[in-house]
């Protein structure tokens, strides 16, 4: 069972991104980061989204039978969020001459100037906002995702999804409580409930107060600290605020619930999980854990199929580079 790596302070989530559809890459990662051991995979709410990351953990089980199938975890936001926006901008506005810095910053290569296709893949931009200050001529805006929680209640009874998160953001108590009601119906028929969050003043009091709204109480529970969100490909230093706001919110000694981090996290969370003696119980990684395996995936100059499984030399090389991130967590 996957939930006792929660227990043993072994927990690994994968975090595929909120606004994350590129359906190809999904069910890669999916199939790869099963057969590294991850616990967790987290997506977006999208029907489509879930199956392929349900077809690459069921070719992860055909390949290795002693494989473990992680948690499919789908994610919300009870209003405006970073996690789960769209950059979009006008091609027609850009400059001739502009440098466009975006296409150079963009982390996965949404941004585009070329003779097939100019502007951005909407099913490759996770809303990272790198973009948007560095446009010169700032005509590069975001759309928000909007998911609607009831349209995927049928995958949850047929067991498709296992675990929801819901991402808020600091004096949102009464749209959190609103949105749980929401979730209600199927609250208990899930392994697992997540709430992620970023830091802010009397961060104790506001997640006491999203505590009392959780009704009905979720069978497991997982505090995700979003120390410095959609960071931790940019460098090691970024997985600073993800081990400082960790450690703060174990200091609350809250009434229920794990601690586990995110937002910056990367090769070096673990080792300096270590050296700080901070006793949280996971990681979830996200453009880190995506960037590693899409960047050797990429960089073989040719065709990936969209079963990885068919280049089983190219699928077990994919493994190994996850399983080094994956192992880190479960060598405590």
């Amino acid at each position: 069972m996957k939930l006792e790596s929660l227990h043993s302070r072994q927990w690994f989530k994968l975090i595929c991104g909120a606004s994350y559809q590129h359906l190809p890459a999904i069910r890669h990662l999916a199939l790869i980061y099963t057969l590294a051991g991850a616990d967790c995979i987290d997506m977006a709410p999208d029907p489509a989204t879930i199956r392929a990351a349900r077809e690459g953990i069921a070719a992860a089980l055909e390949i290795d039978p002693n494989a473990i199938a992680p948690l499919v975890m789908v994610s919300f936001n009870d209003g405006e969020d970073p996690h789960f926006r769209k950059a979009f901008f006008d091609p027609q506005l850009c400059p001739s001459d502009c440098p466009r810095p975006c296409e150079k910053v963009c982390p996965t290569n949404a941004i585009k100037f070329s003779n097939d296709y100019i502007g951005i893949t909407p099913n490759l931009c996770y809303g990272c906002g790198r973009c948007l200050p560095i446009c010169p001529v700032q005509i590069i805006h975001t759309r928000e995702q909007v998911y609607v929680p009831e349209d995927i209640f049928d995958l949850i009874i047929n067991q498709q999804i296992d675990a929801i998160e819901i991402h808020t953001q600091p004096n949102r108590t009464k749209e959190f409580a609103a949105f749980w009601q929401r979730l209600s119906p199927i609250i208990p028929k899930l392994k697992l409930m997540a709430v992620s969050f970023p830091d802010c003043e009397d961060l104790r009091e506001y997640l006491m107060s999203l505590l009392v709204g959780m009704q009905p109480q979720p069978r497991s529970l997982i505090w995700q600290t979003d120390g410095r969100p959609m960071s931790g490909d940019i460098g090691d230093g970024t997985t600073r605020a993800a081990l400082q706001l960790g450690q703060k919110v174990l200091d609350f000694q809250l009434p229920l619930g794990f601690v586990q981090l995110a937002g910056g996290t990367n090769a070096s969370t673990v080792s300096k999980l270590r050296q700080a003696a901070i006793p949280v119980a996971g990681v979830a990684y996200g453009s880190y854990a995506r960037k590693i395996i899409m960047d050797f995936l990429e960089g073989l100059g040719e065709e990936i199929p969209d079963r990885l499984e068919e280049k089983s030399c190219v699928l077990w090389q994919a493994v190994a580079i996850a399983k080094k991130l994956v192992s880190q967590i479960k060598q405590s």
